[in-house]
């Protein structure tokens, strides 16, 4: 994706998108863009109604001699590191409805022959005409006694607020008895096996990621709950319980994001616990790679904390309905974590999910459905 026109400043712009951490992101509304003669300074580039505006002095002399309007080699490899991710390929999980091969003898030649009636529901039969054997495709919820449906809803209904309880009325209401204690063995096995298999899943991340930490009740101990969030796109990279703030090691926490992320974030913004500049200096900064750590949380402006605010009390929202976690260990914040990444959709993102603001799209009406399914194929 080169500039069909050949203009110098856009050529100049390209070459430097391309370069490993010339464009740094600092906020929906600011970048940094590196000079060419020097690699240890940065032009600021911010957004305004008319377009970009860059602090080098081409931009400034160019705008002087245009009506105020300029594009300078900084504003064009902003614009084209903004393309470039766009571009990148979207990775698809799409449902699997049938499949195309006989399960015992692989062939093709199957077809649709009746149901089979479940307590909860119907499941599809198939016909193998090689082999002349009868299967059903339950990818997934196989040796289950309720149908899929219901399983994804009991999710669906906890992980947005519900207790389980509540989600076991809900079932018997629909003619599904089931006690709560099975919605909970439902969502330990497959927020297990979800999580194996999209942990495989690299986002694309953006270079901006937040870190903070809020405090939870563990079997009626009081824990913390650290995060890692992408600050443009809300996906939640990264999470681990502690039992001290101010004596954890955040480097674990620091590990794991860059290991999903497939990279380090080329600024970091933290408040000012010393876990997380430690973690830092350890995990993100070297000789030759040199990222930004903002620790000076201001109530407005650029670096101001309310993304994470925000996170923080969808997370508290939904752990007041639990009265507490039950131990450090538990599935419920993966779970958590699974929902608000691929399956609750964002304002702050126009509608999306952080997985799709990622590049991640999951497909199908039951995203919880074709995640299970996915990752049993995977296991499979």
């Amino acid at each position: 994706m080169s500039p069909t026109k050949v203009n110098p400043r856009e050529q100049k712009g390209f070459t430097i998108a391309q370069l490993d951490g010339a464009v740094k992101r600092i906020d929906d509304s600011t970048y940094q863009v590196r000079s060419q003669s020097s690699a240890k300074k940065f032009y600021d580039i911010v957004a305004i109604e008319s377009g970009w505006k860059c602090s080098c002095p081409d931009y400034v002399f160019t705008a002087e001699r245009n009506d105020g309007i300029a594009k300078c080699k900084h504003v064009f490899a902003v614009e084209f590191s903004l393309s470039l991710r766009k571009a990148v390929e979207i990775k698809r999980i799409s449902p699997i409805v049938q499949t195309d091969n006989c399960i015992y003898c692989q062939s093709t030649s199957i077809v649709k022959d009746g149901l089979r009636h479940n307590k909860y529901g119907d499941i599809q039969k198939y016909n193998c005409k090689s082999c002349g054997r009868y299967f059903t495709i339950n990818l997934g919820f196989e040796k289950m006694r309720s149908t899929p449906e219901v399983i994804t809803s009991a999710m669906q209904l906890y992980f947005t607020g519900e207790s389980l309880r509540n989600v076991q009325k809900f079932l018997k209401l629909r003619g599904v008895n089931v006690s709560h204690t099975a919605v909970y063995k439902w969502i330990k096995k497959y927020v297990k096996l979800m999580n194996e298999y999209l942990e495989k899943i690299k986002p694309n991340a953006s270079d901006t990621w937040r870190a903070d930490e809020l405090y939870v009740k563990v079997h009626g101990n009081l824990k913390y709950l650290f995060a890692l969030l992408d600050d443009e796109t809300r996906f939640w990279i990264a999470q681990e319980v502690a039992d001290t703030k101010y004596q954890h090691d955040a480097r674990n926490l620091f590990r794991n994001g860059k290991q999903i992320a497939g990279k380090v974030p080329r600024t970091l913004i933290t408040d000012g616990l010393p876990a997380y500049h430690i973690a830092f200096q350890k995990e993100y900064w070297t000789n030759k790679d040199r990222p930004k750590h903002v620790k000076i949380i201001t109530l407005r402006g650029d670096h101001n904390n309310n993304k994470m605010e925000r996170f923080n009390g969808e997370v508290r929202d939904r752990e007041k309905v639990m009265r507490g976690l039950k131990h450090k260990t538990t599935p419920i914040i993966t779970g958590y974590q699974i929902y608000h990444n691929y399956i609750r959709p964002h304002m702050g993102i126009n509608g999306l999910t952080p997985s799709e603001a990622c590049g991640i799209t999951v497909e199908g009406k039951d995203k919880w459905k074709t995640i299970i399914e996915n990752a049993s194929k995977k296991v499979s």
